[in-house]
Protein backbone atom coordinates (compact mmCIF):
# COMPACT_ATOMS: atom_id res chain seq x y z
CA UNK A 1 0.00 0.00 0.00
CA UNK A 2 0.90 3.22 -0.52
CA UNK A 3 -0.54 4.55 2.97
CA UNK A 4 2.60 4.65 6.09
CA UNK A 5 2.24 5.41 9.17
CA UNK A 6 3.59 8.97 10.37
CA UNK A 7 6.73 9.45 12.38
CA UNK A 8 5.69 9.42 15.93
CA UNK A 9 5.70 12.98 17.27
CA UNK A 10 5.39 12.12 20.89
CA UNK A 11 5.89 9.46 23.19
CA UNK A 12 3.05 6.89 23.27
CA UNK A 13 2.10 3.97 25.84
CA UNK A 14 2.93 0.48 25.11
CA UNK A 15 -0.52 -2.22 24.58
CA UNK A 16 1.40 -3.31 28.01
CA UNK A 17 0.63 -0.51 29.37
CA UNK A 18 -3.14 -1.50 29.49
CA UNK A 19 -4.66 -4.37 30.94
CA UNK A 20 -6.73 -5.99 28.05
CA UNK A 21 -9.46 -6.59 30.47
CA UNK A 22 -9.78 -3.44 30.97
CA UNK A 23 -11.30 -3.19 27.32
CA UNK A 24 -11.23 -5.88 24.97
CA UNK A 25 -14.86 -6.92 26.60
CA UNK A 26 -16.26 -3.67 26.63
CA UNK A 27 -14.78 -2.72 23.29
CA UNK A 28 -16.78 -5.50 21.57
CA UNK A 29 -19.86 -5.24 23.46
CA UNK A 30 -19.73 -1.84 21.79
CA UNK A 31 -19.60 -3.74 18.77
CA UNK A 32 -22.62 -5.38 19.04
CA UNK A 33 -24.83 -3.31 20.62
CA UNK A 34 -25.69 -1.40 17.78
CA UNK A 35 -25.40 -3.77 14.59
CA UNK A 36 -28.29 -6.10 16.57
CA UNK A 37 -30.34 -2.86 17.46
CA UNK A 38 -30.47 -1.94 13.48
CA UNK A 39 -30.77 -5.05 11.70
CA UNK A 40 -32.93 -6.99 14.55
CA UNK A 41 -34.51 -4.83 17.44
CA UNK A 42 -35.42 -1.93 14.87
CA UNK A 43 -37.37 -4.85 13.11
CA UNK A 44 -39.34 -5.81 16.62
CA UNK A 45 -40.15 -1.74 16.70
CA UNK A 46 -41.26 -1.22 13.95
CA UNK A 47 -43.92 -4.06 14.21
CA UNK A 48 -45.14 -2.84 17.57
CA UNK A 49 -45.63 0.71 16.08
CA UNK A 50 -48.09 -0.66 13.37
CA UNK A 51 -46.13 -0.52 10.46
CA UNK A 52 -46.52 -3.22 7.78
CA UNK A 53 -44.40 -6.33 7.16
CA UNK A 54 -43.40 -5.35 3.30
CA UNK A 55 -42.47 -1.81 4.44
CA UNK A 56 -40.47 -3.24 7.64
CA UNK A 57 -38.34 -6.01 5.50
CA UNK A 58 -37.65 -3.47 2.84
CA UNK A 59 -36.33 -0.68 4.75
CA UNK A 60 -34.95 -2.35 7.46
CA UNK A 61 -33.24 -4.44 4.89
CA UNK A 62 -31.05 -1.38 3.38
CA UNK A 63 -29.69 -0.79 7.03
CA UNK A 64 -27.22 -3.46 5.27
CA UNK A 65 -25.82 -1.77 3.18
CA UNK A 66 -23.30 -0.17 5.14
CA UNK A 67 -21.73 -3.72 5.69
CA UNK A 68 -22.11 -4.24 1.99
CA UNK A 69 -19.88 -1.39 1.08
CA UNK A 70 -17.50 -1.29 4.28
CA UNK A 71 -14.63 -2.30 2.05
CA UNK A 72 -14.67 0.48 -0.07
CA UNK A 73 -14.24 3.35 2.83
CA UNK A 74 -12.33 1.12 5.00
CA UNK A 75 -8.97 2.16 3.81
CA UNK A 76 -10.02 6.04 4.28
CA UNK A 77 -10.57 5.18 7.64
CA UNK A 78 -7.13 4.34 8.30
CA UNK A 79 -5.75 7.18 6.40
CA UNK A 80 -7.70 10.34 8.19
CA UNK A 81 -7.43 9.24 11.91
CA UNK A 82 -6.30 6.96 14.40
CA UNK A 83 -8.15 3.44 15.03
CA UNK A 84 -8.74 4.52 18.70
CA UNK A 85 -9.91 8.08 17.59
CA UNK A 86 -12.50 6.21 15.28
CA UNK A 87 -13.53 3.68 17.94
CA UNK A 88 -14.66 6.01 20.66
CA UNK A 89 -16.18 8.99 18.20
CA UNK A 90 -18.46 6.59 16.49
CA UNK A 91 -19.60 4.77 19.93
CA UNK A 92 -20.85 8.79 20.68
CA UNK A 93 -22.08 9.05 17.26
CA UNK A 94 -23.98 5.94 17.63
CA UNK A 95 -25.12 7.12 20.82
CA UNK A 96 -26.20 10.37 19.83
CA UNK A 97 -28.30 8.28 16.96
CA UNK A 98 -30.06 6.44 19.32
CA UNK A 99 -31.00 9.15 21.37
CA UNK A 100 -32.79 11.27 18.03
CA UNK A 101 -34.14 7.51 17.76
CA UNK A 102 -35.99 7.55 21.63
CA UNK A 103 -36.44 11.27 20.54
CA UNK A 104 -38.40 10.73 17.27
CA UNK A 105 -40.15 7.48 18.67
CA UNK A 106 -43.46 9.28 20.08
CA UNK A 107 -43.49 11.66 17.01
CA UNK A 108 -46.42 11.29 14.70
CA UNK A 109 -43.86 11.23 11.67
CA UNK A 110 -41.78 8.62 13.42
CA UNK A 111 -41.36 5.88 10.48
CA UNK A 112 -38.68 8.12 8.26
CA UNK A 113 -37.05 10.07 11.28
CA UNK A 114 -36.02 6.57 12.96
CA UNK A 115 -34.83 5.61 9.97
CA UNK A 116 -32.68 8.13 9.53
CA UNK A 117 -31.23 7.66 12.50
CA UNK A 118 -30.88 4.07 12.31
CA UNK A 119 -28.96 4.77 9.21
CA UNK A 120 -26.69 6.45 10.87
CA UNK A 121 -25.94 4.08 13.61
CA UNK A 122 -25.87 0.95 10.84
CA UNK A 123 -23.24 3.72 9.08
CA UNK A 124 -21.69 4.29 12.88
CA UNK A 125 -21.24 0.88 13.79
CA UNK A 126 -20.10 -0.30 10.39
CA UNK A 127 -17.18 2.13 10.74
CA UNK A 128 -16.75 1.30 14.23
CA UNK A 129 -16.28 -2.76 13.46
CA UNK A 130 -13.43 -1.89 10.91
CA UNK A 131 -11.24 0.11 13.32
CA UNK A 132 -12.13 -1.79 16.74
CA UNK A 133 -11.00 -4.71 14.49
CA UNK A 134 -7.79 -3.12 13.11
CA UNK A 135 -6.91 -1.82 16.97
CA UNK A 136 -6.80 -5.27 17.91
CA UNK A 137 -4.84 -6.26 15.97
CA UNK A 138 -2.36 -3.25 16.53
CA UNK A 139 -2.70 -3.14 20.67
CA UNK A 140 -2.05 -6.56 21.25
CA UNK A 141 0.64 -8.94 21.15
CA UNK A 142 0.27 -12.34 19.18
CA UNK A 143 -0.03 -14.38 21.89
CA UNK A 144 -2.81 -11.79 23.58
CA UNK A 145 -4.50 -11.76 20.32
CA UNK A 146 -4.85 -15.80 20.47
CA UNK A 147 -5.84 -15.80 24.16
CA UNK A 148 -8.95 -13.31 23.97
CA UNK A 149 -10.41 -14.18 20.42
CA UNK A 150 -12.93 -16.08 22.79
CA UNK A 151 -13.58 -13.44 24.82
CA UNK A 152 -14.07 -10.86 22.32
CA UNK A 153 -16.46 -13.40 20.87
CA UNK A 154 -18.09 -14.11 23.86
CA UNK A 155 -18.81 -10.46 24.62
CA UNK A 156 -20.15 -10.12 21.08
CA UNK A 157 -22.54 -12.31 21.92
CA UNK A 158 -23.45 -10.79 25.45
CA UNK A 159 -24.35 -7.91 22.89
CA UNK A 160 -26.94 -9.63 21.21
CA UNK A 161 -28.52 -10.78 24.32
CA UNK A 162 -28.52 -7.32 25.35
CA UNK A 163 -29.69 -5.52 22.59
CA UNK A 164 -31.88 -8.55 20.85
CA UNK A 165 -33.18 -10.00 24.88
CA UNK A 166 -32.77 -7.28 27.42
CA UNK A 167 -33.82 -4.30 25.50
CA UNK A 168 -36.92 -5.71 24.29
CA UNK A 169 -37.56 -7.44 27.63
CA UNK A 170 -37.53 -4.15 29.08
CA UNK A 171 -39.64 -2.05 26.53
CA UNK A 172 -42.26 -4.95 27.42
CA UNK A 173 -41.88 -4.49 30.69
CA UNK A 174 -42.62 -0.30 29.89
CA UNK A 175 -45.01 -0.77 28.14
CA UNK A 176 -46.98 -3.26 31.12
CA UNK A 177 -45.98 -0.55 33.31
CA UNK A 178 -47.20 2.47 32.09
CA UNK A 179 -49.30 1.41 28.77
CA UNK A 180 -47.94 3.63 26.24
CA UNK A 181 -46.06 1.79 23.27
CA UNK A 182 -43.97 4.44 21.36
CA UNK A 183 -43.10 6.11 25.34
CA UNK A 184 -41.56 2.98 26.62
CA UNK A 185 -39.68 2.08 23.50
CA UNK A 186 -38.41 5.40 23.90
CA UNK A 187 -37.76 5.15 27.29
CA UNK A 188 -35.77 1.56 26.50
CA UNK A 189 -33.83 3.46 23.66
CA UNK A 190 -32.99 6.17 25.97
CA UNK A 191 -31.25 4.04 28.48
CA UNK A 192 -29.09 1.99 25.14
CA UNK A 193 -27.84 5.64 24.03
CA UNK A 194 -26.85 6.51 27.49
CA UNK A 195 -24.80 3.46 27.76
CA UNK A 196 -23.15 3.93 24.05
CA UNK A 197 -22.18 7.53 25.31
CA UNK A 198 -20.67 6.17 28.53
CA UNK A 199 -18.66 3.80 27.01
CA UNK A 200 -17.60 6.47 24.17
CA UNK A 201 -16.37 8.47 27.27
CA UNK A 202 -14.94 5.60 28.95
CA UNK A 203 -12.91 4.19 25.99
CA UNK A 204 -11.77 7.63 25.40
CA UNK A 205 -10.07 7.39 28.47
CA UNK A 206 -9.22 3.54 28.92
CA UNK A 207 -8.06 2.55 25.62
CA UNK A 208 -4.23 2.30 25.22
CA UNK A 209 -2.04 4.34 22.34
CA UNK A 210 0.08 2.07 20.58
CA UNK A 211 2.72 3.39 19.01
CA UNK A 212 1.32 1.23 15.63
CA UNK A 213 -1.83 3.36 15.39
CA UNK A 214 -0.77 6.23 13.69
CA UNK A 215 -3.06 7.55 10.78
CA UNK A 216 -1.90 6.98 7.51
CA UNK A 217 -0.04 9.40 5.21
CA UNK A 218 -0.82 9.28 1.64
CA UNK A 219 2.38 9.00 -0.49
CA UNK A 220 0.90 9.32 -3.78
CA UNK A 221 -3.18 9.53 -4.81
CA UNK A 222 -2.32 7.35 -8.34
CA UNK A 223 -0.36 5.23 -6.29
CA UNK A 224 -3.01 4.33 -3.85
CA UNK A 225 -6.09 4.28 -6.44
CA UNK A 226 -4.32 1.58 -8.48
CA UNK A 227 -2.75 -0.48 -5.73
CA UNK A 228 -7.23 0.08 -4.13
CA UNK A 229 -8.25 -1.04 -7.25
CA UNK A 230 -5.38 -3.78 -7.74
CA UNK A 231 -7.17 -5.45 -4.89
CA UNK A 232 -10.43 -5.96 -6.35
CA UNK A 233 -9.11 -7.03 -9.22
CA UNK A 234 -7.29 -10.04 -7.97
CA UNK A 235 -10.31 -10.46 -5.66
CA UNK A 236 -12.26 -10.90 -8.86
CA UNK A 237 -9.54 -12.42 -10.83
CA UNK A 238 -9.48 -15.64 -8.74
CA UNK A 239 -10.42 -18.88 -9.98
CA UNK A 240 -13.93 -20.43 -9.65
CA UNK A 241 -14.89 -16.70 -8.31
CA UNK A 242 -18.31 -17.68 -9.95
CA UNK A 243 -18.71 -20.34 -7.54
CA UNK A 244 -17.39 -18.32 -4.79
CA UNK A 245 -19.86 -15.46 -5.15
CA UNK A 246 -22.73 -17.83 -5.60
CA UNK A 247 -21.61 -18.99 -2.42
CA UNK A 248 -21.35 -15.73 -0.31
CA UNK A 249 -24.81 -14.78 -1.65
CA UNK A 250 -27.37 -17.97 -1.78
CA UNK A 251 -25.99 -20.19 0.67
CA UNK A 252 -28.32 -18.20 3.55
CA UNK A 253 -30.84 -17.41 0.55
CA UNK A 254 -33.55 -19.11 2.87
CA UNK A 255 -31.97 -17.98 6.16
CA UNK A 256 -31.75 -14.25 5.05
CA UNK A 257 -35.92 -14.16 4.25
CA UNK A 258 -36.77 -16.12 7.56
CA UNK A 259 -34.41 -14.08 9.92
CA UNK A 260 -36.88 -10.67 8.78
CA UNK A 261 -40.08 -12.45 9.34
CA UNK A 262 -39.30 -14.26 12.79
CA UNK A 263 -39.90 -10.90 15.37
CA UNK A 264 -43.50 -10.06 13.10
CA UNK A 265 -44.55 -13.88 13.10
CA UNK A 266 -43.58 -14.10 16.93
CA UNK A 267 -45.88 -10.60 17.55
CA UNK A 268 -48.51 -10.97 15.16
CA UNK A 269 -51.99 -11.86 16.62
CA UNK A 270 -53.20 -15.42 16.29
CA UNK A 271 -56.20 -14.33 13.90
CA UNK A 272 -53.35 -13.19 11.07
CA UNK A 273 -51.41 -16.92 11.43
CA UNK A 274 -48.76 -15.21 14.05
CA UNK A 275 -48.38 -16.57 17.74
CA UNK A 276 -49.83 -13.39 19.56
CA UNK A 277 -46.62 -13.27 22.14
CA UNK A 278 -45.86 -9.71 24.15
CA UNK A 279 -42.82 -8.27 23.56
CA UNK A 280 -41.05 -9.57 26.67
CA UNK A 281 -41.79 -12.89 25.42
CA UNK A 282 -40.37 -11.97 21.71
CA UNK A 283 -37.05 -11.18 24.04
CA UNK A 284 -37.22 -13.92 26.04
CA UNK A 285 -37.77 -17.00 23.55
CA UNK A 286 -36.09 -15.08 20.05
CA UNK A 287 -33.55 -12.64 22.05
CA UNK A 288 -32.30 -14.70 24.92
CA UNK A 289 -32.92 -18.47 24.28
CA UNK A 290 -32.63 -18.29 20.94
CA UNK A 291 -29.26 -16.25 20.62
CA UNK A 292 -27.57 -19.08 23.30
CA UNK A 293 -28.92 -21.56 21.33
CA UNK A 294 -26.98 -19.58 18.68
CA UNK A 295 -23.86 -19.54 20.26
CA UNK A 296 -23.58 -23.18 20.99
CA UNK A 297 -24.04 -24.06 17.59
CA UNK A 298 -21.85 -21.93 16.67
CA UNK A 299 -19.35 -23.14 19.13
CA UNK A 300 -20.05 -26.99 18.02
CA UNK A 301 -19.77 -26.13 15.00
CA UNK A 302 -15.80 -24.59 15.38
CA UNK A 303 -14.90 -27.45 17.78
CA UNK A 304 -15.47 -30.12 15.56
CA UNK A 305 -14.30 -28.37 12.34
CA UNK A 306 -10.84 -27.85 14.17
CA UNK A 307 -10.66 -31.56 14.80
CA UNK A 308 -11.68 -32.98 11.59
CA UNK A 309 -11.29 -30.19 8.91
CA UNK A 310 -13.90 -28.26 7.15
CA UNK A 311 -14.80 -30.98 4.42
CA UNK A 312 -15.69 -33.64 7.03
CA UNK A 313 -18.90 -31.49 8.04
CA UNK A 314 -19.82 -29.78 5.33
CA UNK A 315 -23.06 -31.01 3.91
CA UNK A 316 -23.73 -32.41 8.06
CA UNK A 317 -23.62 -28.41 8.92
CA UNK A 318 -25.43 -27.45 5.08
CA UNK A 319 -28.65 -29.90 6.61
CA UNK A 320 -28.12 -29.08 10.08
CA UNK A 321 -28.44 -25.36 8.82
CA UNK A 322 -31.25 -25.97 6.82
CA UNK A 323 -33.39 -29.11 8.19
CA UNK A 324 -34.15 -27.18 11.38
CA UNK A 325 -36.46 -24.52 9.43
CA UNK A 326 -38.78 -26.92 9.41
CA UNK A 327 -39.58 -25.76 13.58
CA UNK A 328 -41.30 -22.43 11.85
CA UNK A 329 -43.70 -24.85 9.05
CA UNK A 330 -44.94 -26.38 12.00
CA UNK A 331 -45.20 -23.10 14.48
CA UNK A 332 -47.10 -21.66 11.64
CA UNK A 333 -49.55 -24.41 11.11
CA UNK A 334 -50.23 -25.88 14.66
CA UNK A 335 -49.67 -22.50 16.69
CA UNK A 336 -49.19 -23.74 19.97
CA UNK A 337 -49.90 -21.93 23.30
CA UNK A 338 -46.76 -23.48 25.43
CA UNK A 339 -43.70 -20.78 25.42
CA UNK A 340 -41.64 -24.09 26.43
CA UNK A 341 -42.96 -25.49 22.67
CA UNK A 342 -41.82 -22.38 21.00
CA UNK A 343 -39.07 -21.68 22.59
CA UNK A 344 -37.82 -25.10 21.75
CA UNK A 345 -38.83 -24.46 18.03
CA UNK A 346 -37.14 -21.65 18.06
CA UNK A 347 -33.84 -22.66 19.68
CA UNK A 348 -32.90 -25.49 17.67
CA UNK A 349 -33.65 -23.65 14.48
CA UNK A 350 -30.93 -21.18 15.76
CA UNK A 351 -28.56 -24.15 17.23
CA UNK A 352 -28.69 -25.24 13.48
CA UNK A 353 -28.11 -21.73 11.70
CA UNK A 354 -25.47 -21.02 14.38
CA UNK A 355 -24.06 -24.61 13.37
CA UNK A 356 -23.97 -24.04 9.57
CA UNK A 357 -22.95 -20.62 9.66
CA UNK A 358 -19.57 -22.04 10.76
CA UNK A 359 -19.18 -23.35 7.30
CA UNK A 360 -19.89 -19.99 5.85
CA UNK A 361 -17.64 -17.97 7.87
CA UNK A 362 -14.25 -20.41 7.23
CA UNK A 363 -15.26 -20.27 3.51
CA UNK A 364 -15.03 -16.81 3.36
CA UNK A 365 -11.25 -17.75 4.86
CA UNK A 366 -11.03 -19.94 2.39
CA UNK A 367 -11.39 -17.57 -0.09
CA UNK A 368 -9.52 -14.67 1.14
CA UNK A 369 -6.36 -16.84 1.46
CA UNK A 370 -3.55 -15.79 -0.78
CA UNK A 371 -2.09 -11.71 -1.36
CA UNK A 372 -4.53 -8.94 -0.20
CA UNK A 373 -6.17 -11.51 2.57
CA UNK A 374 -7.33 -9.09 5.28
CA UNK A 375 -8.75 -6.68 2.28
CA UNK A 376 -10.23 -10.20 0.66
CA UNK A 377 -11.66 -11.20 3.78
CA UNK A 378 -13.39 -7.45 4.12
CA UNK A 379 -14.82 -7.89 0.21
CA UNK A 380 -16.04 -11.36 1.30
CA UNK A 381 -17.79 -9.92 4.10
CA UNK A 382 -19.40 -7.19 1.87
CA UNK A 383 -21.14 -9.97 0.11
CA UNK A 384 -22.03 -11.88 2.79
CA UNK A 385 -23.93 -8.73 3.88
CA UNK A 386 -25.46 -8.15 0.32
CA UNK A 387 -26.78 -12.11 0.84
CA UNK A 388 -28.84 -10.56 3.38
CA UNK A 389 -29.95 -7.45 2.54
CA UNK A 390 -31.09 -8.72 -1.14
CA UNK A 391 -34.04 -11.84 0.10
CA UNK A 392 -34.43 -9.94 3.13
CA UNK A 393 -36.28 -6.69 1.21
CA UNK A 394 -38.66 -8.67 -0.53
CA UNK A 395 -39.54 -11.36 2.50
CA UNK A 396 -42.16 -9.00 4.05
CA UNK A 397 -44.10 -8.86 0.52
CA UNK A 398 -43.98 -12.38 -0.24
CA UNK A 399 -45.23 -12.91 3.63
CA UNK A 400 -48.32 -10.67 2.74
CA UNK A 401 -48.66 -12.72 -0.52
CA UNK A 402 -49.10 -16.16 0.68
CA UNK A 403 -49.59 -15.72 4.79
CA UNK A 404 -47.15 -17.17 7.32
CA UNK A 405 -48.35 -21.13 6.34
CA UNK A 406 -46.76 -20.67 2.76
CA UNK A 407 -44.45 -18.34 3.64
CA UNK A 408 -42.44 -20.50 5.31
CA UNK A 409 -43.20 -23.65 2.95
CA UNK A 410 -41.88 -21.33 0.70
CA UNK A 411 -38.81 -20.97 3.22
CA UNK A 412 -37.80 -24.92 3.07
CA UNK A 413 -37.64 -24.81 -0.63
CA UNK A 414 -35.62 -21.53 -0.72
CA UNK A 415 -32.70 -23.32 1.24
CA UNK A 416 -32.30 -25.65 -2.11
CA UNK A 417 -30.14 -22.55 -3.57
CA UNK A 418 -27.64 -23.67 -0.30
CA UNK A 419 -27.45 -27.19 -1.35
CA UNK A 420 -26.81 -26.12 -4.94
CA UNK A 421 -23.85 -23.78 -4.68
CA UNK A 422 -22.44 -26.38 -2.01
CA UNK A 423 -21.94 -29.10 -4.33
CA UNK A 424 -20.06 -26.45 -6.83
CA UNK A 425 -17.33 -25.17 -4.07
CA UNK A 426 -14.11 -26.25 -4.36
CA UNK A 427 -12.13 -27.24 -0.89
CA UNK A 428 -9.04 -28.73 0.47
CA UNK A 429 -9.74 -31.72 2.54
CA UNK A 430 -7.64 -30.22 5.26
CA UNK A 431 -8.54 -26.72 5.40
CA UNK A 432 -9.85 -25.78 8.94
CA UNK A 433 -8.52 -29.02 10.64
CA UNK A 434 -6.14 -28.11 13.38
CA UNK A 435 -2.62 -29.55 12.98
CA UNK A 436 -1.05 -31.73 15.27
CA UNK A 437 2.44 -30.50 17.01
Amino acid sequence: MTVSPKTLQTPASKPADRNPWAWVPSLYLAEGLPNVIAVTVAVILYKQLGISNSAIALYTSWLYLPWVIKPLWSPIVDLLRTRRWWIWMMQLLIGGALAGVAFTIPLPNFFPYTLAFFWLVAFGSATHDIAADGFYMIALEERQQSFFVGIRNTFYRIALICGQGLLVIEAGSLQRWIGNTPLSWSLAFSSVAALLVLLGIYHGTILPRPPGDQPGVLESWPKFLAEFFSTFRDFFAKPGIARFLAFLLLYRFAEAQLVKMVAPFLLDPRETGGLGLTVESVGVVYGTVGVIALMIGGITGGLLVARYGLRAWLWSMVIVMHLPDLAFVYLAYAQPNSLGVISGCVALEQFGYGFGFTAYMLYMIYIARGQHQTAHYAICTGFMALGLMLPGMFSGWLQELLGYRHFFVWVLLATIPGFVVTALIPLDPEFGRRKSS
